[in-house]
């Protein structure tokens, strides 16, 4: 089963009468919410596969022809996706999270000459149309009452499949069993965050030797289920989900689409309650975000409940420690979190179904903190690592073999060294590049040689990531390199796992980036949380004084003060003397702060699809204020510019 056309088919016969895909009837969205989640099997779902991907083959679509997909998360997107595999030709996917730019790059770049795309996109490709003089046909997958000369309902290319298949089945049968393993399956393009996006070639060979490498990390039993939460567009819910799940006779569920992105995203937290999934894929940011209104529905509870669930945390994160080495010694923590177990963590369970074994996290590096606090509650949080060119998955954690800080042990098979700047390998416990070798790989660039000799070298992925692989074969990845921090002797480290400690075990710190590029100290740009600003502040009898003078009890200069005060104390704790002094060198500890008034977001380009930030036009987007920030004034927080900011975030 070398290429994703065979896989498909031995799995769907395999497991036919068995439920692969779950969603929502579409037929009244407006009534989605009172609807329950509906099966197709196996069985089913191979059958929707061969009437699209004949109807494809009769639309003259041929092989290696670039087809793109623009839709969000449900089944059509699935049976998409395969039949234009089986039709020998190239998925081209896209985030429903690009501009009408960013697609315009991708689809020019692939020409591509047919787009599928769903109701709640299609007015995204109207604003480029005419810049695209590859693209021939439009394929909507939801109907409307008139179509242009070029667009065509899903509904009519299945009936025209449907055709083809009763009379020139054979001619369908020959094209899909021609697919090689070496064929392109996708080209999956990169986030662009420091030049034009690149296009990497995912054969078909590299999905299923990586579908086959991931199953040697984790257990995935038959009565397994996940909600996509992810993009389906993500190589990591494209290869752990789809691929993954139907390798073990699993099912995957859709997320409720909305016809906006933030209404999609609302519909995540009933939707897990409802479909209740025994494993989650996720990436930091959704983490995060689960973690805060976890948090948030404690405070609802009162201070007696805030204590006690302050409380059990102290004592799991004491208990477990990095998971593989539990204080199983300590009985009274274990009486303790028994009891807490029963009346807090389970009751925060539901709200996740009830049924949730663990999650697996990728996409970027997930905080310690958060790690710990998801394994305290019960649903522990695997850490993983990959890349797009790698098809993504490299290394994770599993419930049954695990370090909390580290990205886990590594598929198999797969080779993978730590080497320096030389290309000498380096032994256990010393940190270098990263680089892989394995099926995995990606065949390289499209229409980009020079970038694909540049990152396969022999045969090795050089990822750019620094990191150590640790005795027992744990690896530990410590960020990209083109992001390091590096003093003004040269020395180098990883801004990452500082602005993730920080945010995470601050409330006040909501987004941060920090900045050293050969300068004599660094600096960090800081978006503090509005809400928990507000309630530090009346904890300590500030006001939250308005413009108008009618609330609060404090001036407004006073407010300001102890609020860049409160921020100051929080980096401080890491500092010598601060409750977290010994995590990291105080030289990449801040000394100067920029307090932004706004964060970083995908509406002000700011932070990508994938939800991490983009340094390098953070950097271009404010270069003023960097290099106020080298300025002496500028070393004390209390600085005109912080106090303009935080009188805007306030609203003084």
């Amino acid at each position: 089963m070398k290429t994703l056309v065979s896989f498909i088919e031995h799995y769907t016969a395999q497991f036919a009468e068995r439920p692969y895909m779950w969603e929502k009837p579409r037929i009244n969205q407006t009534n989605a919410d009172n609807l329950p989640y509906q099966p197709t099997t196996y069985g089913e779902t191979l059958d929707q596969i061969y009437e699209f991907g004949a109807g494809l083959m009769a639309l003259g679509i041929e092989p290696g022809e670039r087809v793109a997909l623009l839709s969000e998360g449900r089944n059509d997107w699935v049976v998409s996706e395969m039949a234009i595999l089986f039709n020998g030709a190239i998925n081209v996917p896209l985030s429903v999270k690009l501009s009408p730019v960013e697609l315009q790059f991708r689809l020019f770049h692939s020409e591509t000459s047919v787009l599928i795309v769903s109701e709640f996109q299609s007015h995204k490709i109207s604003a480029i149309r005419e810049n695209l003089p590859a693209l021939q046909r439009i394929i909507l997958l939801d109907s409307k009452e008139h179509y242009t000369e070029e667009e065509i309902s899903k509904n009519q290319v299945v009936r025209m499949g449907r055709k083809l298949l009763q009379q020139k089945r054979d001619e369908f049968l020959q094209r899909k069993n021609a697919v090689t393993p070496e064929d392109p399956a996708n080209i999956s393009y990169t986030s662009g965050t420091t030049a034009d996006p690149k296009g990497i070639i995912l054969t078909h060979r590299n999905y299923t030797a990586n579908v086959e490498q991931a199953l040697t990390l984790m257990h995935i039993p038959p009565t397994y289920r996940t909600l996509l939460i992810l993009p389906l567009d993500h190589s990591f819910a494209h290869t752990a989900g789809i691929y993954a799940f139907m390798a073990k006779g699993a099912s995957i569920g859709m997320v409720q689409a909305g016809p906006t992105a933030m209404e999609t995203l609302r519909n995540i937290p009933k939707n897990i309650r409802e479909f209740r999934p025994n494993l989650l894929l996720s990436v930091p940011a959704l983490a995060k975000s689960f973690r805060k209104n976890i948090e948030a529905a404690i405070r609802t509870k009162g201070p007696v409940v805030q204590r006690m669930f302050d409380d059990a945390l102290r004592t799991a994160y004491r208990y477990n420690r990095e998971g593989y080495n539990k204080n199983l010694w300590d009985l009274i923590s274990r009486a303790k979190l028994f009891v807490y177990d029963k009346i807090l963590f389970k009751k925060i369970r539901e709200n996740f179904g009830g049924e949730l074994a663990f999650f697996i996290g990728g996409g970027a590096l997930l905080d310690m903190e958060l790690q710990r606090f998801f394994y305290a509650i019960g649903m522990p949080m695997m850490q993983g690592y990959g890349l797009s060119e790698a098809t993504p998955i490299i290394s994770s954690n599993s419930p049954e073999k695990h370090k909390l800080g580290s990205s886990g042990y590594l598929v198999t098979p797969l080779d993978l060294k730590i080497i320096d700047d030389e290309g000498n390998e380096l032994p256990p416990g010393q940190k270098g590049e990263i680089i892989i070798r394995g099926e995995n790989v990606m065949k390289g660039y499209w229409k980009n040689p020079q970038a694909t000799r540049e990152t396969i070298r022999d045969g090795w992925l050089y990822t750019g990531d620094m990191g150590y692989l640790d005795e027992d074969g744990f690896l530990y990845v410590l960020g990209r390199f083109k992001s390091l921090l590096i003093g003004h002797d040269g020395e180098k480290y990883s801004p990452e796992s500082i602005e993730e400690t920080m945010t995470e075990q601050s409330p006040l710190l909501e987004q941060m980036m920090l900045h050293n590029n050969q300068d004599p100290y660094t600096i960090g740009l800081i978006h503090p949380s509005k809400e928990a600003l507000k309630r530090a502040l009346a904890d300590k009898g500030s006001g939250d004084k308005t413009a108008s003078g009618k609330e609060g009890h404090a001036e407004s200069g006073d407010t300001v003060d102890l609020a860049l005060e409160l921020i100051q104390q929080e980096i401080d704790q890491y500092r010598d003397g601060g409750i977290y002094g010994d995590y990291f060198p105080d030289r990449w500890l801040p000394s100067a702060v920029g307090i932004l008034s706004d964060g970083f977001t995908e509406e002000n380009r700011l932070m990508n699809s994938t939800m991490k930030i983009v340094r390098g036009k953070i950097i271009d987007h404010y270069e003023d204020l960097l290099q106020y920030l080298y300025m002496p004034e500028a070393r004390n927080i209390q600085h005109k510019k912080n106090r303009t900011a935080i009188r805007q975030i306030l609203e003084l």
